[in-house]
């Protein structure tokens, strides 16, 4: 395939989607100025979302234990420095990273408080983590939706912000902001359904419902929801 083919399936896997853009869109906003500093992309897939660390100034790093994927970003144009690697090992030195990114990943791993101690690890002094992760504080109320959602996904974990909270400051780090995507009952119950009916293909149709979703998130508590959006910051100076 050629370069320009294959930034342009980049771009429709991961902006054409449901919430993506507005998902780590508000994760990078949340790191600050990148220009100069060091990220780390934490199970980031092709790299996709490290380069866009790239193109704000980053030296940014994705790590990924799928090597397909990492080859297909390998085929980016700007892509960052990719490295196959465990998240629960990070192969990487003490305070390597000014920014340490994770985008719906943690829920994916069998020890997500080794996966969190891991990045603080790698995270220098003072420096920030901006991640997301499945919350579904409304699962119980759909098991079978939910259940559908957790044998495609290979989700192990649910990581609701108290929860979430109480694992980063075992860690090291300290919450600065928190919010919630998919919060009202509503969207919760869409968010499953796209992903137990719907798929992969199911989060790309559904990309035109991304203004009124958003929408939606500003009119209803801040509270709960499907995803939660947190940054932190490690202890330290």
């Amino acid at each position: 395939m050629s370069p320009v083919r294959d930034d342009a399936l980049a771009y429709v896997g991961h902006q054409v989607h449901v919430m993506r853009r507005r998902e780590v869109g508000t994760l990078l906003s949340w790191a600050g100025e990148l220009a100069g500093r060091t990220v780390l992309d934490v199970a980031g897939g092709d790299g996709y979302w490290a380069g866009q660390a790239v193109r704000r100034g980053a030296r940014a790093v994705c790590l990924d234990l799928a090597r397909h994927k990492l080859e297909f970003g390998r085929r980016l144009r700007g892509h960052p420095g990719l490295v196959e690697g465990d998240a629960l090992a990070l192969p990487f030195a003490d305070a390597t990273f000014d920014v340490v990114m994770s985008v719906c990943a943690i829920e994916h791993f069998d020890d997500g408080p080794a996966a969190l101690a891991e990045m603080s690890r790698v995270l220098r002094p003072g420096g920030d983590l901006v991640m997301s992760a499945d919350a579904l504080t409304r699962s119980a109320d759909w098991p079978e939706l939910f259940e559908r959602h957790r044998a495609r996904y290979h989700v192990k974990h649910l990581y609701p912000g108290d929860v979430l909270n109480g694992l980063l400051a075992d860690a090291g780090m300290d919450v600065v902001r928190q919010t919630y995507m998919f919060r009202s009952e509503r969207a919760q119950r869409l968010y499953l359904t796209l992903s137990a009916r719907g798929g992969k293909a199911g989060w790309n149709a559904a990309a035109v419902l991304s203004p009124a979703i958003a929408l939606a998130d500003r009119r209803a508590p801040d509270d709960a929801g499907s995803v939660v959006l947190t940054h932190a910051r490690k202890r330290g100076n």
